[in-house]
């Protein structure tokens, strides 16, 4: 697979403009098929089933990674939120975000960069923040009461 651009988590590839586009690698931990609340059928089929935390790509391989995991400690075992969204593990979420992170940057090419989507309904995004050492370049709040956060790393060259 020859892509310039890894969704590490891809769920349904909501916010993708073209949810089939060549240029990406889309990965998920699940593949699954979901009728929701509303009547909407949610697919979560990635290219490849694996774990943000332990990629297998070998480092360097993306020009742009997205990473948007999930956000939420507190789902119902069978809700539509986490059926859509997914759910953090209540005693390790810090480990799996940070693992998460890491994995990012070793995939991603040096002058690469990460996009990384968070929605604090849950969880502050200054902590999700303080679990990388990276700095953002560009930090956007959005959504229904600034909830959600984009923000934008670039990989430095190594020295």
């Amino acid at each position: 697979m020859d892509t310039s651009v890894l969704d590490m988590c891809c769920g349904s590839r909501m916010f993708w403009f073209n949810k089939s586009d060549a240029r990406a690698t889309f990965c998920d931990i699940r593949a699954e098929k979901h009728i929701l609340c509303d009547g909407r059928t949610l697919n979560i089929s990635p290219d490849i089933i694996a774990d943000f935390r332990n990629l297998p790509f070998p480092d360097n391989s993306f020009a742009q990674v997205v990473f948007d995991p999930p956000h939420l400690l507190r789902a119902g075992e069978n809700g539509w939120m986490r059926k859509k969204y997914g759910a953090l593990d209540k005693d390790n979420w810090q480990q799996d975000i940070a693992d998460g992170f890491r994995e990012a940057f070793r995939v991603l090419r040096p002058h690469g960069t990460l996009i990384f989507k968070w929605n604090e309904t849950q969880v502050p995004v200054k902590q999700i923040i303080g679990l990388t050492d990276q700095v953002p370049t560009i930090w956007q709040r959005t959504g229904k009461g600034d909830k959600t956060h984009w923000i934008i790393f670039l990989k430095e060259h190594p020295a």
